[in-house]
């Protein structure tokens, strides 16, 4: 096993170089970087030109920019060096988590996301323990009624919810609930109130519950069909096996055949998914959900980043969201053997 996870973590540093530099190399062909930017922006209006450029000794208005001062300006962004140095100067920062600056944001990439997090944890969170919290129980309800009425309508409901995009759902509550034509009952916008700061601690948290719940119905109704029926058909296939019937004959209840030889086997498949949807839910972001409903998160920051050219927040991002992706699937492996003692890693795998 110990022979396992060092390969493993050994495997992680080609994988993870290797999705680097494709992105790297992507980023060079991308026209409208950085400079090609800054370049507009001074050559359109001066007082934008000044400020994005640091100085008006970069501004020539609309004459145009000389050779030189084009060199400048990539020198400012460090543009001036070979794209192989610039990818090992990166790698080597990045080893260290030293992720540099925005170009647009005037801060710390670091700071930039963790100023983010919030956000991006509370919709992440409450999604990941509603979808389990809930499809977990009627996974089973549904595998031991097989067949049945509530089967049959419970199927439909949720395969109903996963066929209406998240995005579409938000919009429909927002004009229900949210003070368009209908009731005026939640918030439209942001995570928390105005006057928080002001509010009681029970105050708070009413106030904070009362602004996500619209975003995590949005996000959540879509995410039960899919564990629902992972449980449900799971369960279903190891009630079919020879122990359980083996345990009916011998004349045990079915709740305890259900719940005590069953269930371990059937949350296999669940279980050891637990741990990178855990990792993921910290990192969760949807752009259209935080759009609609005016939420600063991590899924916005991407999209901004990504049409500003931004690229020391795309990268460094990148970088640290595909490490722990690794890690959260060396953590699902390591539960695959705690889960099932059958499972076995040795040096040879």
């Amino acid at each position: 096993m110990a022979a396992y996870i060092l390969k493993r973590l050994l495997l992680m540093i080609p994988t993870l170089i290797g999705v680097m530099l494709v992105t790297f190399i992507v980023t060079q062909f991308v026209p409208g970087g950085p400079v090609e930017q800054l370049i507009q922006q001074l050559q359109g209006t001066g007082v934008q030109g000044e400020a994005a450029g640091g100085g008006a000794h970069l501004y020539r208005g609309n004459a145009g920019l000389d050779p030189e001062r084009i060199e400048q300006l990539k020198a400012l962004y460090g543009f001036d060096k070979p794209a192989y140095v610039r990818f090992f100067d990166m790698m080597r920062d990045y080893a260290v988590f030293n992720f540099g600056d925005s170009y647009f944001h005037g801060e710390s990439v670091i700071d930039l996301i963790l100023s983010k997090l919030p956000v991006s944890i509370s919709l992440g969170m409450w999604t990941f323990f509603l979808v389990y919290l809930t499809c977990i129980p009627l996974g089973v309800a549904k595998a031991v009624r097989d067949g049945t009425p509530f089967d049959l309508i419970t199927s439909t409901l949720i395969l109903v919810g996963y066929a209406i995009p998240g995005f579409v759902l938000g919009i429909l509550l927002l004009v229900l609930l949210g003070g368009g034509s209908f009731w005026d009952v939640f918030p439209l916008r942001g995570l928390v109130s105005d006057n928080f700061e002001e509010l009681t601690w029970f105050g708070k948290i009413t106030d904070y519950l009362w602004h996500i719940t619209l975003p995590v119905i949005s996000l959540v109704v879509g995410s039960f069909a899919v564990m629902t029926m992972l449980t449900k058909n799971s369960f279903i296939e190891e009630m079919r096996k020879q122990y359980v019937l083996t345990a009916r004959a011998k004349g045990l209840s079915q709740n305890r055949v259900l719940y005590r030889h069953v269930f371990r086997n059937a949350m296999i498949p669940l279980v050891t998914g637990f741990p990178a949807a855990f990792i993921g839910a910290f990192f969760a972001g949807s752009i259209l959900i935080e759009k609609i409903f005016s939420l600063d998160g991590l899924g916005l920051l991407a999209y901004d980043s990504i049409m500003k050219r931004d690229y020391p927040v795309v990268l460094g991002s990148l970088y640290l969201f595909t490490l722990l992706g690794l890690i959260a699937k060396l953590i699902t492996d390591i539960s695959y053997v705690l889960v099932d003692p059958r499972i076995q890693f040795d040096a040879s795998q």
